[in-house]
């Protein structure tokens, strides 16, 4: 059975080598910037965040199994790290009853589709953090309520309203940019 084509590149990051940490990191950068943007409030805390989950992935490549893809081990890793930094600002989450704030949102995702990815991206960077943080796990990454909820330590409640306030304030956002 081959080996895939990053076995090499693994093992020598697992050697220490400062090459293959340094080809891992060039490899990957891009697509692991684009998460943390996606959660952080601005590029400089992105950045951090990047530096952080690169220091994560060395530490805990080991950890890897090759029966999945290395870019997907690798985003799972940056997702958590991400979360870290929002958890370290936990106070910035609101209880709110979802049924208190579901009239501030209209289904038009539609609208969502007729911007190209960095403007959604400075968009979604202008979300408070909880919005933010909740919005990016669940539109972006798939998670359910449930397990924002857990990664989060915040209520089913408080993450279905976060969400629901994160599409409203972008639907507004996006509005003032079509007017």
């Amino acid at each position: 059975m081959a080996k895939p084509p990053e076995h090499n590149l693994i093992q020598g990051c697992l050697k220490g080598d400062k090459k293959a940490q340094k080809e891992l990191y060039q490899t990957y950068k891009a697509s692991m910037f684009g998460i943390c943007l996606r959660y952080a409030g601005n590029r400089e805390e992105a950045k951090d965040m990047l530096q952080d989950g690169f220091v994560k992935i060395y530490s805990n490549l080991y950890q890897y199994k090759p029966i999945g893809p290395l870019g997907g081990w690798m985003r799972r890793v940056m997702v958590n790290v991400c979360l870290q930094h929002i958890r370290r600002r936990k106070n910035l989450f609101a209880n709110t009853d979802i049924d208190k704030v579901a009239h501030l949102y209209q289904a038009q995702e539609e609208v969502f589709s007729q911007f190209r990815e960095k403007a959604l991206v400075q968009m979604i960077q202008k979300l408070p953090e909880g919005y933010r943080a909740v919005f990016n796990m669940y539109v972006i990454e798939g998670y359910s309520h449930k397990e924002i909820a857990k990664q989060l330590q915040i209520s089913e409640s408080t993450s279905k309203s976060q969400l629901s306030r994160a599409k409203a304030t972008l639907r507004q956002l996006l509005e003032k940019q079509i007017l």
